[in-house]
């Protein structure tokens, strides 16, 4: 009997391996380097602009950093700060300053802020084609989560017509 429920079992596994094995691949899309440094480049220029010294960081869709550039004068931590809001809002699925409302909210979601490069503080955004989310850009050094985000929403609006 234990033969027979392992036999069942295996071919159960082959059964839904081999189905798998001829199931389409998936599509993605991918935000190309010259778009993605435009973007960053646009992020802190804006923020020069209103005097803020920013660092800005694109993921592509998985949280891989395309890039990362560090303005002029923009402190060191701002490196990791420009990261973590890009990787919150990619790994999300939503704008960060979206997000710390939900970290207030009566069903909150600040404790998931524990995790590694989880932040729940404005200045990550979504880079969406269509409904489809291929990255995001995070924006750090201003004074204020809202001035962060208001400089990687300059940022994306730079390549947003370009994204194909």
């Amino acid at each position: 009997m234990k033969f027979a429920s392992h036999v069942a079992v295996i071919l159960a596994c082959a059964t839904l391996g081999s189905s798998a094995a001829r199931a389409d691949t998936l599509a993605t899309h991918r935000i190309p380097a010259a778009l993605a440094v435009e973007a960053a480049t646009e992020t802190i220029a804006e923020c020069a602009k209103q005097g803020y010294r920013e660092t800005a960081v694109v993921l592509d869709a998985d949280g891989a950093v395309i890039v990362s550039v560090r303005g002029d004068g923009a402190g060191i931590h701002t490196l990791d700060s420009a990261h973590d809001k890009a990787y919150t809002s990619v790994s999300f699925k939503n704008d960060t300053l979206a997000l710390a409302e939900r970290a207030k909210g009566e069903e909150s979601i600040a404790p998931l802020s524990k995790l590694p490069h989880v932040m729940f503080f404005g200045g990550g955004v979504v880079i969406k084609l269509g409904d489809e989310v291929i990255g995001s850009i995070g924006a750090a050094g201003a004074p204020g989560a809202k001035l962060d985000d208001n400089c990687a929403r300059a940022g994306l609006a730079k390549i947003q017509d370009r994204l194909k």
